[in-house]
């Protein structure tokens, strides 16, 4: 009887296995490639720097509301047409126009925002985590953050710096164009009338720690080589370039070298791209110094004209000058603009490039094909064609930041867990924190 159970197992066996041997695989659908409409309209796009901040409080500009015909980058039409989910408003304080008012201007800006998003409920949401950002996607609103362009906004007070975080800034750039009582800038850094500090001092230092320990992204575009590196070796969360470009490609000191771009990757950071003309093609550089004098002439006698007309007057004018200038000199290739986010994606790695475009706070000059938002679908369709996935599309419209964003977040956490308090540091003893 187990004899004939056993060879009844053995044919059942040999039956099977002969049925797997001739059996034809399930034939699968050939998968279509996503086009690149699909691509960009299925990421989370993220821009981490405009100016249209000034706009919003000089000019009374709305972003609902736009004039036929108005040159401006951004507004919310503008963002639905180019699928941009988010941005970061970028709170810029003129170092030399509000020499005093720092902080007084920085909060009139941050107002701005407010109620900017306050004004269009329906459309606009303020945002100050991932979380947020994700939450106001779903729902099919603008979310709008704040970065910090410039730590002279601070007044060299860890407190300001605080109450800025509570009041929804998320990034700070440690310097503008100018040096600062504790940062050097990549704007002055020859400038030997300038008090230098060879890189970032102690009470640098200690601002980078405290924006750890917040959760406010540490932003290094605009600073100067020392203070890039000197800042890698004390953050313990990954930075952010919130509008810098290559170097290499175009050689400006705002620009960021391979090292540092190999550095940002071995930080875990994430570099996004400037779109200004001036950063991103060496003869628009070229042509733009040249035209220096001359421009600084027209601004010259502009701001001699206007000296005492209100600032919508004086913002308006100004936008008729940036104009007037910008069309003086040839716009680059959409090409230069792509060259640059290659470049970084291949030194640095594709996870640690994506894009910060400057919108409104360059003077209108922005290479050929990209006028405002609402052009951002181009650079997907160029990223298509250079033989990016949709994947790594996605990275570079919004993703890198998220994860840098998430990061800092997460590492905010993990400094409270440490139980680490908030340093009582003030304007009056910054100065002797060398």
């Amino acid at each position: 009887m187990l004899k004939i159970r056993l060879a009844f197992i053995a044919t059942l066996l040999l039956a099977t296995l002969s049925f797997a041997q001739t059996a034809k695989p399930a034939s699968k659908t050939p998968q279509k490639p996503m086009s690149p409409k699909s691509i960009h309209q299925s990421a989370l796009i993220i821009d981490t720097h405009a100016d249209t901040t000034q706009r919003l409080l000089d000019e009374d500009f709305d972003m609902a509301n736009v004039p036929p015909g108005d040159p401006g980058h951004l507004d919310l039409a503008k963002a639905k047409a180019g699928n941009l989910a988010a941005e970061f408003f970028s709170i810029w304080v003129d170092p030399a126009k509000y020499k005093g008012q720092y902080a007084r201007r920085t909060m009139e800006l941050i107002d701005s925002v407010y109620q900017q998003a306050a004004k269009h409920p329906d459309k606009m949401a303020m945002a100050y985590s991932t979380a947020d950002i994700l939450a106001a996607h779903k729902k099919k609103k603008f979310a709008a953050l704040m970065g910090i362009e410039g730590g002279h906004s601070i007044e060299n007070s860890m407190p300001l710096l605080r109450d800025y975080y509570r009041l929804g800034v998320r990034y700070m750039t440690l310097t503008w164009s100018n040096t600062n009582e504790w940062a050097d800038s990549s704007g002055d850094v020859d400038d030997t009338s300038v008090q230098h500090h060879d890189g970032l001092t102690q009470f640098g230092r200690e601002i980078i720690r405290e924006m750890n320990r917040l959760g406010m992204m540490v932003d290094i575009s605009h600073v100067s080589d020392k203070t890039f590196f000197q800042t890698l070796t004390i953050s313990r969360a990954p930075v952010i370039a919130s509008h810098s470009s290559s170097r290499v490609l175009t050689n400006v000191p705002r620009n960021m070298t391979d090292d540092m771009l190999r550095a940002v990757k071995e930080n875990n950071g994430v570099v996004m791209v400037n779109f200004y003309s001036g950063f991103i093609d060496e003869k628009f550089s070229a042509a733009n110094k040249a035209n220096r004098a001359e421009r600084e002439r027209k601004q010259a006698e502009l701001d001699e004209k206007l000296k005492d007309a209100d600032s919508r007057t004086k913002a308006l004018a100004q936008q008729k000058l940036d104009l007037e200038i910008a069309a003086s000199i040839p716009r680059p290739p959409f090409k230069a603009l792509i060259d640059h986010i290659d470049h970084i994606a291949k030194v640095a790695g594709i996870d640690h490039v994506g894009l910060g475009s400057d919108f409104d706070g360059i003077s209108f000059m922005l290479p050929e094909g990209i006028d405002s938002a609402a052009d951002l679908p181009k650079i997907t369709a160029e990223l298509v064609k250079r033989g990016y996935s949709a994947k790594d599309i996605h990275k570079i419209l919004g993703g890198n930041l998220m994860r840098v964003f998430r990061d800092v977040e997460k590492i905010s956490k993990q400094i409270a867990a440490e139980g680490a308090q908030a340093p009582l540091l003030t304007k009056q003893n910054a100065a002797t924190k060398k």
